[in-house]
């Protein structure tokens, strides 16, 4: 039997160059390739007449070759071969683009199976580049056929011919990582009929049944991954803040803090004075308070003379998160700080020196704060705002610039329990379930282009009122390679500005230099400017009490978790607001998703449909779904039952097991260990 960790190279037909090839899909020896899944796959079993196919279908037909293929030069580097296919029912036309090799592989009055998608009309249908193959062969039709992901250079089909190759190698034993107990409790298959039927199926039942062992075989590894970093971090010293009380912060609040916030406070101390790391997630919808808790942490640590940073995602976010300290803790004497990338070299350098020599107590900043030429005199906490925007090694690494160092991480984006559990499976959370006194909730209607001289008559009336707009677009300048129809902000501003020309129009957007987006979002903030045309650069942060419209142009572009942030910039006063989705997008689909937002201002209510309709990616990042572990077959949004039972399974496990030290368990202590070692920024 060959080892999985045999290289490629030992496969027929993989020299050197091939195996290059392959290391850009992440395939260097048997055992990759065989946890390189399928992303689809083509029923082929069935066979249909020629009279039967319906253009836009995708089949597989048995016909003769009627005559001698065609080989028509058209042009430079353009060749096609025809030919003409019939059975007993009728005849259609094949065209090959450049293969010119086809001519001689398709012998008149020979029948092939031909695979492809169907084409021109009812009375004369087409295929072009159909798959082919002599009848018998079965390498075509008659079976489920795995689709792959694929680099230029690797086809299918030598896709195909190695997993095929690897498979025969391999046999049907494949060490097992998952336990007796676990697969038996959990009614998995064994590794060999998951792997082996997930690239070859005999069945879509066989799929099913060896994709959902994968599938929790992958969740399940996870968890037992979070849970022993959890183990690790809970038997971590943390610097102990045992001097101080909040209540001192409290009474210099020129308000009083909701029940929830006190609740969040109270969690965090008391992991402070512990005598561990704290390691906690804050997570509240939009304007429910969490800078005032974060606030309250640094008051604490300052107390017991440690420094405090504060890492926000973006220039805009840095610079309120800043005047928003400064406002709830210079009264009380401490020193606040900002360092950011945009800063002239000086200032830079003055700051970096006051953050070693301790005359600094909070700093706030962006990547700027986990440079190589930052170092602190004593930093005792770390609090990331919006944790999803930074990958996980550069929470490491802000963490690494202290010894027994706290953390905290906030998220206004709502995240429903389930994927919470793979996001931040090693935190402790702190959920903030209610809003200060005087939000509002936000009514948000979802429109079309019939009602643009309406919402313009109501935007001329708030502003009339004293109240300023956000518009937001999905892009910055326009493309003619996308639809027409999508509103660039840049483009949308001049319109705005024509169309109200007695107002002042500004814009903003990402491409922007940091100084020019800052300048228009002060002038914004002031009330110099009356509607705000940008890209998302305003989803989180910007806090303008005066808006009270919000309008979202191409809505349908946009996730649903990320329009309720978006939403929530609007609200924040004492105006009754609104918030529009503009959309022209056909399909009950699309309709159905924004009337998602018409219905609720719940948040998690939002994040629970947006995680079903669009899956993960808008909480992860792409970089930090990446960073986070090995998914590959899972699907969150689709498979949150099997999530639940796969972790429900690891935390029995790690439970009963914390050092795996049973002899059922060996395997999977090496999984981890691996995994520790690969990837050791990321975990430790």
């Amino acid at each position: 039997m060959a080892e999985l960790n045999d290289k490629l190279t030992t496969l027929r037909g993989v020299g050197p160059q091939r195996a290059r090839t392959l290391e850009k899909l992440g395939l260097e020896t048997l055992g990759d390739l065989l946890r390189f899944f399928p992303r689809a796959y083509e029923d082929r079993r069935e066979r249909r007449t020629i009279d039967s196919l319906v253009p836009n279908e995708t089949v597989c037909v048995e016909a003769m070759v009627a005559a001698e293929p065609r080989l028509t030069h058209v042009r430079r580097g353009m060749d096609l071969v025809k030919l003409r296919i019939v059975d007993e029912t009728g005849a259609l036309d094949v065209t090959f683009f450049n293969q010119s090799y086809v001519k001689n592989q398709l012998l008149c009055g020979e029948s092939y199976v031909f695979y492809g998608k169907v084409g021109g009309s009812l009375t004369r249908k087409t295929l072009t580049n159909p798959d082919f193959e002599k009848v018998g062969t079965g390498k075509v039709a008659g079976r489920i056929l795995p689709v792959y992901r694929l680099t230029r250079g690797i086809s299918g089909r030598q896709m195909l011919s190695m997993v095929e190759e690897t498979l025969e190698r391999v046999g049907e034993i494949i060490p097992e990582t998952l336990p007796r107990e676990v697969l038996a409790e959990h009614e998995l298959c064994a590794a060999s009929y998951a792997l082996r039927n997930v690239h070859l199926p005999t069945d879509f039942t066989a799929l099913d049944t060896a994709r959902r062992r994968l599938v929790f075989e992958e969740l399940f590894l996870f968890s037992c991954a979070m849970e022993s970093v959890r183990d690790r971090r809970e038997k971590g010293e943390g610097a102990v803040f045992s001097e101080g009380d909040v209540e001192e912060f409290y009474r210099t609040l020129p308000f009083a803090p909701t029940a929830a916030q006190r609740r969040a406070v109270a969690d965090a101390v008391a992991d402070m004075r512990s005598g561990r790391a704290m390691s906690r997630l804050v997570q509240g919808d939009v304007g429910s308070g969490k800078t005032m808790v974060a606030a309250a942490c640094l008051y604490l640590a300052w107390k017991n003379g440690y420094q405090g940073a504060f890492m926000a995602p973006t220039e805009i976010l840095a610079g309120q998160h800043l005047h928003t300290m400064e406002r709830f803790l210079s009264p009380l004497g401490l020193r606040v700080g900002l360092l950011s990338g945009s800063m002239k070299a000086k200032e830079r350098r003055e700051v970096r020196r006051q953050l070693a020599d301790g005359a600094l107590d909070v700093v706030v900043g962006t990547h700027a704060l986990i440079s190589e030429d930052v170092a602190y005199a004593r930093l005792g906490l770390v609090i990331t705002d919006e944790q999803h925007r930074f990958g996980v090694n550069q929470r490491a690494r802000l963490r690494g610039k202290g010894e027994n160092v706290h953390m905290m991480v906030m998220s206004a984006t709502p995240i429903p329990r389930t994927l919470a559990l793979i996001l931040y499976g090693d935190l402790d959370v702190s959920i903030i379930d209610e809003l200060p006194p005087g939000r509002q909730e936000v009514r948000t209607f979802a429109l079309g282009e019939s009602y643009r001289t309406r919402l313009n008559g109501f935007i001329r009336q708030q502003v009339q009122e004293g109240r300023q707009v956000f518009v937001v677009c999905p892009m910055v300048e326009e493309n003619e390679e996308l639809l027409p129809a999508l509103r660039s902000a840049t483009e949308h501003a001049r319109a705005m500005q024509e169309t109200f020309p007695e107002l002042r129009v500004g814009c903003v957007h990402g491409r922007m230099k940091s100084g020019e987006k800052d300048e228009v979002m002060a002038a914004f903030v002031a009330g110099e400017i009356d509607i705000l045309v940008s890209t998302t650069v305003v989803e989180v942060g910007v806090d303008v009490p005066n808006a009270s419209v919000m309008i979202v142009e191409n809505a349908e572009r946009f996730g649903l978790s990320q329009l309720h942030q978006l939403r929530g910039r609007v609200g924040r006063g004492s105006h009754r607001s609104w918030c529009f989705l503009m959309s022209e997008a056909e399909g009950e689909e699309a309709r159905q998703r924004l009337k998602v937002l018409c219905r609720t201002n719940d948040g998690f209510a939002v994040a629970e449909e947006d995680l079903r309709l669009r899956g993960p990616g808008d909480f992860f990042g792409e970089k930090q779904h990446g960073e986070l572990g090995e998914l590959h077959v899972a699907d969150l949004g689709a498979d949150m039952d099997v999530l639940q039972e796969a972790r429900d399974a690891a935390v029995k496990l790690m439970s009963a097991d914390p050092l795996l030290q049973q002899p059922g368990h060996r395997p999977l202590r090496e999984y981890l260990q691996t995994l520790f070692e690969r990837k050791a920024d990321t975990w430790n």
